[in-house]
């Protein structure tokens, strides 16, 4: 068996700040939600206004010039579709290190760590780019940059990022609040990039005159890039892979390697696989393209605000719907998760796209009048909330349906793959949407747009989404994977269990381990809390076993009033099933169940 305190990951300063067997609060809120949103903020950012800083920014001048303007739409409209081939290759890529990393960090976490410098620098050296720089030089420094950004960086952080969740924890109810809480830091990001980026940029990053300012924007994604750097090291501190854990003390040559022709042929051979594959991929680029072009339809679809220049209006247009569509999208998150406990995450997610489908229809009558548009852009976004916060859980329990059935999981092939649509969303959809604008003869130098340009802007922003969400609630009508759920969840046990046993390791069920693991944490770590008070004594001249009465005191109120909590809600709960029992006509000796345990025994508390 190997020895983990010989790894580097496995000294004491690069181990994970979680020694709980369940899902706590400073790893559902650091290691969930600050770490990602702040390793995602850029993103937003670049998924809102990239390709406006690049139209009204960095090649301003060259698309105002006749004689440069076609080469710039040429690069621009190529770029991004090019690229789309390094970036599902960099997805695919990291999949694979993912899937083949053995460490006492796990799998994902190691990569997380390391991206913590590639995405900090890569996403500052897009904005460095000199105003003055010839075109040619703008050009080649851009698509070294953004590939670096997207082919390289991001992969690294997003394919380890989305693995977290499969592997954090084999709890369904735990699961599908982290990957709630995941999902909300992501749609946090898109939110800073639709509604406080903009206002930013329509005040502060272009002067009165409505030119760039180029110092402000590199001041600003310095400072974003850092900020990325301090997030990602949290999120690696303060995560932990448990069902990664399940196989770590088997001797090396007894765990199996699975190679990614045997993933694929894991996954391709499962319908629901497919079904969750292409639900993502048609609503992560119909989002792509809404995203992409909110700003522009702002600009030149909304009828500007009296008083005030189209570029100033874009940005408060954008700031005033990404806030009426963050609303229900906030609201939803309290109700998502219990919801989608009671009726399925499948049957909430389900209803969720018809409602969007609704908002996008009123959406599109309001045409250029703000307050119908923002009505239905807040149904759609209310609509769309199942499905943003819930799909990495829905994946995961398709990923342990694969292991139930094969004897192996597909984590790293099948996160790569989402990750890969998630980042090429933008890219494709800049491509296709610049092309689009292009052909019409767009010009942001121009008071107006032409009809048929005004139109496309439209489209891309209320009817390709639409669409989208009526095809995706079609397919979700066959997605059953939870029916599966406790058998897989048997077998996956039986099967650990026979493999332990085979290779002459003492079988210990999960659940069991983790509770001695953390009991061993917390016994240390009351160890080292008599340690320091018996030091503190001493400096002070204190009675240490007076001192340590008084803390002993306080410990036993705590746990004495966490008793008393507890007992009031199984009291309740009794009264409650009672009651349903007396009105039924029923009655029953049982105990009701903990609304806190899942199918597997854990506690979620």
């Amino acid at each position: 068996m190997k020895d983990n305190s010989k790894s580097l990951l496995g000294k004491p300063f690069f181990r994970s700040r979680v020694k709980s067997a369940n899902v706590k609060i400073p790893e559902l809120l650091i290691g969930y939600f600050i770490g990602p949103f702040g390793a995602l903020l850029a993103s937003g950012i670049f998924g809102a206004y990239l390709n406006t800083y690049l139209t009204n920014v960095l090649f301003r001048t060259e698309l105002a010039d006749a004689a440069t303007k076609a080469s710039i739409n040429t690069f621009t409209m190529l770029l991004p579709l090019l690229s789309t081939i390094l970036i599902v290759a960099g997805n695919l890529v990291v999949g694979q290190l993912i899937e083949r990393t053995k460490s006492p960090a796990g799998k994902a976490r190691p990569w997380i760590l390391l991206s913590s410098v590639v995405l900090g620098v890569a996403c500052i050296l897009m904005f460095v780019i000199p105003g003055d720089a010839n075109g040619i030089v703008k050009m080649v420094w851009y698509a070294i940059s953004y590939n670096l950004y997207y082919s390289v960086a991001y992969p690294m952080y997003n394919t380890s990022n989305s693995t977290l969740i499969p592997v954090s924890t084999r709890n369904g109810k735990q699961r599908g609040l982290l990957a709630s809480v995941t999902n909300v830091a992501g749609l946090g990001v898109m939110g800073a990039g639709s509604m406080v980026f903009p206002t930013i940029a329509g005040f502060i990053l272009f002067d009165a005159n409505e030119e760039p300012v180029y110092f402000a924007w590199m001041i600003m994604f310095i400072a974003v890039g850092i900020f990325t750097a301090i997030c990602c090291i949290l999120q690696y501190y303060f995560t932990r892979e448990r069902v990664t854990e399940e196989t770590m003390n088997l001797p090396a040559e007894k765990t199996k390697k699975v190679s990614i022709g045997q993933q694929l042929k894991g996954v391709a051979s499962e319908p629901f696989w497919w079904i969750i594959i292409i639900f993502y991929l048609i609503f992560q680029f119909s989002g792509g393209m809404k995203n992409l072009s909110m700003q522009y339809f702002c600009q030149w679809v909304l009828q500007p605000f009296e008083g005030m220049t189209r570029a100033a209006s874009a940005g408060l247009s954008q700031t005033i719907l990404g806030v009426l569509g963050a609303i229900p999208m906030a609201i939803a998150v309290v109700f998502v998760w219990p919801l989608s406990n009671k009726f399925g995450k499948k049957n909430v997610t389900l209803i969720g796209m018809v409602v969007g489908v609704a908002g996008g229809i009123i959406a599109w009558i309001g045409g250029d009048n703000m307050v119908p548009v923002a009505i239905g852009v807040a149904l759609k976004c209310l609509g769309s909330a199942p499905a943003c916060y819930m799909i990495l859980a829905m994946i995961a329990d398709v990923l342990d349906h694969v292991e139930a059935k094969r004897g192996y999981r597909c984590d790293g092939l099948t996160m790569s793959i989402y990750s890969s649509i998630m980042v090429a969303a933008t890219p494709i959809t800049t491509g296709i949407f610049n092309a689009l604008i292009g052909a019409t003869g767009y010009n942001p130098e121009l008071a107006a747009q032409a009809e048929s340009t005004v139109t496309v802007m439209k489209a891309s922003y209320v009817w390709v989404e639409t669409i989208a969400y009526a095809l995706c609630a079609v397919l979700f009508i066959f997605f059953l994977v939870e029916k599966h759920i406790s058998a897989d969840r048997g077998l996956i046990l039986e099967r650990q269990k026979a493999e332990a046993l085979a290779a002459g390791v003492e079988w210990i069920p999960p659940e069991q381990r983790l509770k001695l693991e953390e009991a061993k944490a917390n016994e240390e770590a009351e160890e080292a809390r008599k340690s320091e008070l018996r030091a503190y004594c001493e400096k002070k001249g204190l009675s240490y076993e007076a001192e340590e009465a008084k803390c002993q005191e306080k410990a036993a109120a705590k746990r004495a009033a966490a008793e008393a909590k507890a007992a009031a809600k199984k009291a309740k709960a009794e009264a409650k099933a009672a009651a349903k029992g007396a009105k039924t006509g029923e009655t029953s000796d049982e105990t009701p169940k903990d609304t806190d345990s899942d199918d597997s025994g854990n506690s979620d508390k």
